[in-house]
């Protein structure tokens, strides 16, 4: 990968950045992507994050170290004692309990401070910090720097959510579960009210800090999405307009950087917690002895743990299915319910003697499993990661949202791009809260046969999907969609960096 420098240029010219992920895996882990990213391309990057979160990536930052990018982490200390959390609870995931998200947030809110202070110490000649840090937006004008925006998620799913905001389409209905169109979109796309997040419905805490982050958007210097031109360009000028923002798609940027083996096999995850999870190499042998396009991988991500019932009518789709599966389930703790990990496992004794189903329990080497010719196609909560993950292998999804803007990617994956099947999950809930409703096993069934029967349908989306993984490859080389723009966006960085010094040395002559 070629480093983007001004000829002639300088130590002194070089560009320092800080970045700053938020302290839940879904969003850190693209963040630091993009981290490497810009050092990769020749910027000094600094990242700073907490300690527990700095062991999800640090063996990445090291390898970046060795290949000669400028990349370090500097870590803080969590004030776990003033916000009373135990030793290492200090991001968002399956695994924190309900009753400790608030203390999180405490936590994170008191860092703030040390964070301003290390900016002002650090000097950098840009910050990229993510959407949940608002506030950054004024350190950065403090500091005469430009701020740039990580927003998780796609342009689609922020251009419809901001129409919803804007136009009310779901205050026009008569009931939760009656359509209505989204208006002001390029495509005619319907939602229901019980579709769309609670704090759209009603307002919340929740909506106020969305309207903050809104505006800090407004006010930074631009926004970095984790998409390509390819995938969703029309959105992507579409959001530029509506929001009246500059931004840039950059993605794919887990294919961007991890392209070594070793930096996919232990990506998202501290090297201890792989041993004796899914670290081990059990999976790869069960794969290898698979034929192409044969075996379906489910996952929902990093954030969700389903009850005990949920997870019954899953394994039973899954064996009623035929089809070979892997399945990364999630572990529930000593204070839950855990008849869910009984069930599973006598589920997973069941399908290891039968050589159908392969159990991942808690990470999965998710970028290793989804390139491996085997897998045919995905059930995911379509969280963001996972769908860029999953085009850049070129496999369809059955598409199971569940809270954040997953609705949204569920509507682009089966309406937009046509490269999904619903499974039928009818309502948004907030993270980890189920509710009543239980996908019943002949709706994943159903998803499962359009996805892996080898019918039109079938062969329609894995063309259209492969289309796609073609155009993320070729959108991160030289000339592609994604390298030009970050080509330009450091220019321009550059250049307001260069017209600093220079209105610096006027002023000092």
């Amino acid at each position: 990968m070629e480093s983007l420098t001004i000829e002639g240029e300088g130590d002194d010219h070089k560009l320092k950045a800080i970045c700053l992920p938020f302290a839940s895996t879904s969003h850190l882990i693209p963040l630091v992507d993009i981290a490497r990213l810009f050092a990769m391309h020749g910027v000094d990057v600094t990242i700073i994050t907490t300690t527990a979160n700095a062991t999800i990536f640090q063996s990445s930052i090291d390898r970046e170290c060795a290949r000669g990018h400028s990349i370090r982490t500097h870590v803080v200390k969590f004030p776990f004692e003033q916000v009373g959390l135990p030793q290492g609870v200090e991001s968002f995931n399956s695994n924190t309990p309900q009753d400790m998200v608030k203390k999180v947030y405490e936590g994170l809110s008191i860092l703030k401070d040390q964070y301003q202070q290390l900016f002002h110490d650090m000097q950098p000649d840009f910050l990229v910090t993510d959407m949940f840090y608002p506030w950054t937006v004024d350190a950065a004008a403090k500091l005469g720097i430009p701020r740039l925006i990580y927003v998780g998620g796609g342009y689609f799913a922020h251009s419809a959510q901001n129409a919803i905001e804007q136009f009310s389409p779901h205050t026009k209905v008569d009931s939760d579960s009656e359509r209505f169109l989204i208006p002001g979109l390029p495509h005619e796309l319907e939602m229901t009210r019980l579709q769309i997040p609670d704090w759209l419905r009603e307002p919340k805490d929740y909506s106020d800090l969305m309207k903050i982050m809104k505006d800090s958007e407004r006010r930074s210097y631009g926004s970095l999405f984790n998409t390509f031109y390819e995938l969703e360009g029309t959105y992507e000028e579409h959001y530029k307009k509506a929001m009246g923002v500059k931004s840039w798609s950059v993605g794919p940027v887990s294919f961007w950087v991890n392209q070594d083996a070793s930096d996919k096999a232990d990506r998202g995850h501290a090297k201890e917690e792989q041993e004796g999870e899914g670290g081990g190499e059990g999976w790869l042998t069960w794969l290898d002895s698979k034929t192409e396009n044969s075996v379906l991988y489910v996952s929902f991500g990093s954030m969700n743990k389903f009850p005990t019932p949920q997870l019954v009518e899953i394994a039973h789709a899954l064996e009623d299915s035929g089809h070979d599966f892997i399945w990364v389930v999630r572990k529930k703790g000593e204070s839950e319910d855990c008849d869910g990990n009984e069930f599973l496992e006598e589920f997973e004794e069941r399908v290891r003697a039968s050589n159908k189903g392969y159990l991942i329990w808690g990470w999965a080497p998710q970028l290793l499993i989804l390139e491996h010719l085997a897998i045919g196609a995905v059930v995911t909560h379509c969280g963001w990661n996972t769908i860029i993950e999953s085009v850049n292998a070129g496999l369809p999804m059955a598409t199971w949202p569940l809270f954040a803007e997953q609705f949204y990617n569920e509507k682009l994956l089966a309406d937009v791009l046509r490269i999904g099947v619903p499974v039928g999950a009818k309502e948004w809930k907030n993270w980890n809260e189920f509710g009543d409703e239980v996908v019943k096993r002949d709706e994943i069934g159903k998803a499962i046969a359009v996805l892996m029967g080898g019918g039109e349908e079938c062969l329609e989306m894995r063309r259209r999907v492969k289309a796609l993984s073609d155009a993320a490859k070729k959108a991160i080389q030289v000339g592609g969609s994604s390298h030009n723009k970050m080509k330009q966006l450091i220019q321009e960085l550059k250049s307001f960096k260069l017209q600093k010094i220079n209105l610096k040395n006027e002023a000092n002559a």
